[in-house]
């Protein structure tokens, strides 16, 4: 199907993100060409675009007619697998290309990966995006949530495609120009990355809810329900109450109690706490998350040792025993106040990252705005965003969530439903590492005198790494073993 008039955008690589973008994109109105190295994919969307309302979509199965078929300053977006794909892929279009031409790539991709191919593309005069794409399969169809960094012309070429096929806010499209190099694509890692630790976090919930409340499915799926009306409300906490419901078609019972519990992953996640660690920004939630899905990879060793240290006198059974009879209806209300404040320190963390990453890099992120455009779209689509929006607004130099006033005053609420709601789990036997994490991290942040005095002195008396004191400027060594010795000696003396 060839299009008479030059399309206003292309798009290569049309797995079902790509075919749905390029819908999305089409049914706003915009002329779109397609192309993918499998031509069977090509026909498929150009009959899907038929049968979605005649939408204007034009199939090409060679890279030059696909390339030539775009009008100028062309915008190709490539949605293929991060890595050597999307190299092939620039490789066998950038041969048809021409100066001012864009490349747009929508991958979950390493941010280094972008800036080196924005320094190759620069030679040829070809401009380069990275740009994030949250939502899925649905979010691309329907409306995503878009975090493109790079080249701002390449942006500004194609801003008014962007803003329409964005998912719709308040106020305004969930697009923005991120900055520059690959900032779009770093903003996206760590928004998976407050992913990760989103969904640990409703797991523990879910955990604790079942398993020391005995609350079955059809309780749960009505409690997220409720959640989902009121501070907690988000598109994860509405899908989990959704899939609670579902029933298992091949026996009896829910579909969700037969799912092996071993957690898949595709690296943003891992990415993300590297990234932390190299800027030595604390992200105790989101690590917390990827710890666990490492462990839950380990079934058959778990399984053993449930076995091996049931023999050896811990029992499930006699821990969740020894907490007691509880009260269901005050446990379902702290547990929702301590998921909402496990929360707050989960996003503060990852907007503490992307700020000490925008300061190392140049970048100038606006964290309130990355906020915004996080409000719709994407998987962590949630209420308290716009609150999250807010307080940047308040203060650009806020160095916490945690001290915004608002949060605070929310953070002092829930605390005590918090500290009951892992005491009782610790109790129980029942780990909820990202919730002990969130905890930590908020006692730790909140205190002004921590046991790190006695860390330096030990530093100091192995490594002779000198420490500060509180009293007097300056570095200081002392010889702590000698001196040690020499009061030891005088107090023998005097006995």
């Amino acid at each position: 199907m060839e299009s008479a008039a030059l399309s206003r955008i292309g798009l290569a690589g049309l797995a079902v993100m790509g075919q749905n973008l390029a819908l999305n994109i089409a049914e706003k109105g915009f002329p779109i060409s397609v192309y993918n190295r499998t031509t069977t994919k090509v026909d498929e969307t150009v009959a899907r675009a038929a049968d979605e309302g005649g939408l204007p979509l034009f199939g090409h199965h060679s890279p030059r007619e696909f390339v030539l078929s775009l009008s100028r300053p062309r915008s190709i977006i490539i949605l293929v697998k991060a890595g050597a794909p999307v190299d092939q892929t620039i490789a066998t279009l950038s041969r048809f290309l021409e100066p001012g031409d864009a490349i747009i790539d929508g991958g979950n991709e390493w941010y280094e990966n972008t800036e080196r191919r924005i320094s190759e593309a620069s030679p040829q005069g070809l401009l380069y995006l990275g740009m994030g794409v949250s939502g899925g399969e649905e979010g691309a169809r329907r409306g995503p949530s878009l975090m493109p960094g790079g080249s701002r012309q390449a942006f500004d070429n194609v801003a008014d495609i962007l803003s329409k096929v964005a998912a719709q806010v308040d106020d305004g499209p969930c697009v923005t120009y991120v900055g520059p190099g690959g900032a779009g694509n770093f903003v996206k890692m760590v928004h998976n990355g407050i992913e990760y630790g989103d969904m640990q976090l409703i797991s523990e919930a879910y955990d604790v809810l079942k398993t020391v409340g005995g609350l079955s499915n059809q309780d749960l799926a009505n409690i997220f329900e409720e959640w989902n009306r009121g501070e907690l409300e988000s598109f994860l906490i509405e899908i989990t109450a959704d899939i609670f419901k579902v029933k298992d078609e091949h026996g009896e019972g829910e579909l969700v109690d037969k799912i092996l519990d071993k957690t898949g992953m595709k690296g943003t996640g891992k990415w993300t706490v590297q990234q932390a660690a190299e800027l030595s920004v604390a992200a105790p939630t989101i690590a917390a998350s990827l710890d666990c899905r490492y462990l839950s990879g380990l079934k058959e060793e778990r399984e053993a040792a449930a076995g091996v240290l049931e023999q050896a006198g811990i029992s499930n059974e006699a821990l969740r025993a020894s907490v007691g009879a509880v009260d269901k209806k005050r446990l379902i209300d702290d547990v929702r106040q301590a998921l909402y404040a496990s929360k707050i320190c989960s996003y503060a963390q990852g907007m503490n990252l992307l700020r000490a990453k925008s300061q190392e890099k140049g970048w100038n992120l606006n964290l309130g705005e990355l906020a915004r455009i996080w409000k719709g779209g994407c998987i962590i689509r949630a209420r308290f965003l716009d609150r999250i929006k807010k307080a940047y607004e308040r203060n650009g130099s806020l160095p916490n969530l945690i001290v915004d006033p608002e949060f605070a005053r929310e953070m002092a609420q829930r605390q005590g439903a918090w500290r009951r709601v892992v005491g009782l789990a610790i109790g129980a036997g029942i780990s909820t590492p990202g919730m002990c994490a969130s905890l930590s991290y908020f006692d730790t942040y909140r205190r002004s005198r921590l046991p790190a005095n006695l860390v330096q002195a030990q530093r100091d008396l192995f490594g002779a790494h000198t420490y500060e004191r509180i009293d007097r400027p300056g570095s200081f060594h002392t010889e702590w073993t000698k001196l040690a010795r020499q009061s030891e000696a005088g107090v023998g003396a005097h006995n």
